[in-house]
């Protein structure tokens, strides 16, 4: 977690769903001054005992450094936009994936909002451009979409538009990393971006083997639960097919990339690891981990593994 003592910026949270709670949540813990915001007074109270609960639970886990309660203390909950906004450096949007609905929002937000703020969406599949490429004030508007929930899951995605001010996504990612967060800047706007991409190439694969009577759903979800998602929770695709094969991700790539091409092909996509594609990675993965030290580097994944089942059977993982 980030340090809460230092110099805390304001911060408002417009939506205060699961995804507006939980960047309430991520924003008071990094020392931030928040205002949530929502037009639905049931929701906001109904937001602030959530993230009481959630702060408690934290707490309980040693994820906090300071108490709920302080933590809670930072959080303000506005029903009118304009109050929410009138002094903040950055918005974060959090209403629902509706085009129009952000469009209005964001239109609102550049007149009510401080010239300076940066004004960031949450949103899982539409680009800034799609919203937010009329406003005077575009320069400063930017996709920040986080994982569910973003206090656990702390990494999010900086998605510039092409009018996007490099300063506005420097600014969102110091805020980010003061926080805690870990920000990762993708080089130019794409539907879904990379996280709901990646998540949705498993999801369809796995409707397609739940359709064609390959498995069934708990099958599916203990095999990505117990094999895949166990070992992806330290170390992502790229190593892993590097950490699978000796000789490193080339050698991966020349044994398996024909079978996974037919099988990609067996659903309609042609997408072969070509020798371009898997030279890029190769010198991605060697400036990252020699090749001499591959081994201690699979030695490394198979403690992680063993410190992960220890915890299962312990009984501190489900």
């Amino acid at each position: 977690m980030s340090d809460p003592s230092a110099t805390p910026r304001r911060v408002a949270v417009v939506g205060a769903g699961s995804i507006g709670v939980g960047w309430a949540i991520v924003f008071a813990v990094g020392g931030q001054e928040v205002r949530l915001q929502d037009t639905d007074p049931l929701r906001l109270s109904a937001a602030e005992a959530e993230i009481g609960a959630r702060l408690a639970d934290l707490e309980s886990h040693e994820l906090l450094r300071e108490t709920p309660a302080v933590a809670l203390g930072r959080i303000g909950f506005h029903r009118e936009l304009g109050a929410a906004l009138s002094d903040a450096s950055h918005v974060q949007e959090c209403v629902p994936e509706e085009l129009e609905l952000k469009r209005a929002l964001f239109s609102m937000m550049d007149v009510l909002a401080p010239p300076a703020a940066v004004l960031a969406s949450s949103s899982s599949f539409l680009p800034a451009s799609a919203f937010a490429g009329t406003l005077p004030g575009r320069a400063r508007c930017l996709v920040i979409h986080p994982g569910n929930p973003p206090y656990l899951l702390r990494v999010a995605e900086l998605v510039p538009a092409p009018f996007t001010e490099p300063d506005a996504v420097e600014r969102a990612a110091g805020l980010l990393a003061a926080c805690g967060m870990e920000p990762v800047r993708l080089k130019r706007e794409v539907e879904g971006f990379v996280f709901n991409r990646l998540q949705g190439a498993l999801l369809r694969e796995a409707y397609c083997l739940l359709r064609d009577g390959v498995a069934e759903v708990e099958d599916i979800d203990r095999l990505v639960r117990d094999g895949l998602g166990l070992r992806w929770s330290i170390i992502g695709p790229f190593e892993t097919a590097d950490l699978n094969t000796r000789g490193g991700i080339a050698a991966h790539a020349a044994r398996m990339g024909p079978s996974y091409r037919r099988m990609g092909a067996e659903r309609g996509q042609d997408d072969p690891w070509t020798e371009e594609l898997v030279a890029r990675a190769t010198a991605a993965r060697r400036r990252a981990l020699p090749i001499e030290s591959w081994e201690a580097r699979v030695a490394w994944r198979d403690r992680a593994l063993m410190a992960l089942l220890r915890c299962r059977k312990r009984g501190e993982l489900g």
